[in-house]
């Protein structure tokens, strides 16, 4: 999906960061990163994430926000470039919005063993 906006340019925000990646079980598995930058654009609002495919982020991925022990939200990875993600907020917690330094961490299913 793109969108004709000559100006708007997300990725412009995020400085590089170095975030290690654990190998668990023969799979990459993601590190927690960071909430770069919020940017509001007409169709919605777009979270920017401090970390990228190389912190083993993928396309598509579905992402937990938090702060502290509070749960902020849910995002959806829509971009991922080397060291910086770009998501659309798909779930909000009530009362509670997304700020810089919030904690993002890969939604993974629990197996009953």
């Amino acid at each position: 999906m793109h969108f004709a906006v000559s100006t708007f340019r997300p990725f412009d925000c995020v400085r590089a960061a170095s975030f290690s990646v654990a190998i668990a079980g023969g799979c990459l598995a993601a590190a927690p990163a960071t909430v770069a930058a919020v940017r509001e654009t007409a169709v919605a609002d777009l979270v920017i994430i401090a970390a990228g495919h190389h912190s083993g982020l993928r396309q598509g991925m579905a992402c937990r926000l938090s702060r502290g022990d509070s749960s902020v939200g849910e995002v959806i990875l829509t971009e991922v470039r080397p060291s910086a993600s770009s998501a659309l907020i798909v779930n909000m917690a009530p009362g509670q919005s997304v700020r810089v330094g919030d904690v993002v961490s890969v939604k993974t299913l629990k197996t009953q063993t």
